[in-house]
């Protein structure tokens, strides 16, 4: 398997490698986003390509959000076109990220990482959220022909994997997927333990 590092996700940006990107947030995000209380939660957005996400968060007020990517030709983009909004991205690691959350937005970072390290993920997940807060967003559901990423995981293993460490308060498959998506997504609401 190639090494799935920076290099190799900021070639996939270069190259537009992208097929994964639908070019504005997913509704099944965007629904979410319209429900939260308000625009004061600390909000990270971990893997966040393109962060349609984060622009979307922008546009309804919140202000304290930070993206995560390890691609520098993506984060550069996004410094410079978040300047000034409350929106900060940093070129990090996930796994060397330190923090303190209210709400993690998932938009199929898992199923990028390697299956290798699935276990770390939720580990780090747990510990990036404060008490009450909220792991969200939406999972692949399905298996995959190619080597990945992205990778096959179903809901089995998802239950499995993160039950130890989190309530699961919502998974479930997503009534709103983008149609070359629909039955291949659930959405997640996960509470730390």
């Amino acid at each position: 398997m190639e090494k799935l590092d920076s290099q190799y996700w900021n070639e996939r940006y270069l190259t537009g490698n992208t097929g994964w990107d639908m070019g504005y947030v997913s509704l099944p995000l965007k629904e979410y986003i319209d429900q939260l209380p308000g625009p004061h939660l600390r909000i990270l957005i971990p893997g966040g390509g393109n962060s349609y996400e984060a622009s979307y968060l922008h546009q309804e007020g919140f202000s304290d959000v930070t993206v995560l990517d390890i691609a520098p030709s993506v984060v550069e983009r996004l410094q410079q076109s978040f300047t000034g909004t409350g929106v900060t991205v940093l070129e990090e690691d996930f796994f060397a990220h330190t923090g303190s959350y209210d709400l993690v937005l998932e938009q199929t970072f898992f199923c990028a990482l390697d299956p290798l390290l699935r276990k770390d993920y939720v580990r780090k997940m747990q510990s990036l959220i404060k008490p009450g807060g909220h792991l969200a967003g939406v999972f692949f559901d399905r298996g995959f022909d190619q080597p990945g990423p992205p990778f096959t995981a179903t809901e089995e293993e998802y239950r499995a994997l993160f039950s130890p460490y989190f309530h699961i308060k919502t998974l479930e498959t997503c009534y709103n997927s983008h149609p070359a998506r629909q039955g291949k997504e659930l959405f997640l609401n996960f509470i730390p333990k």
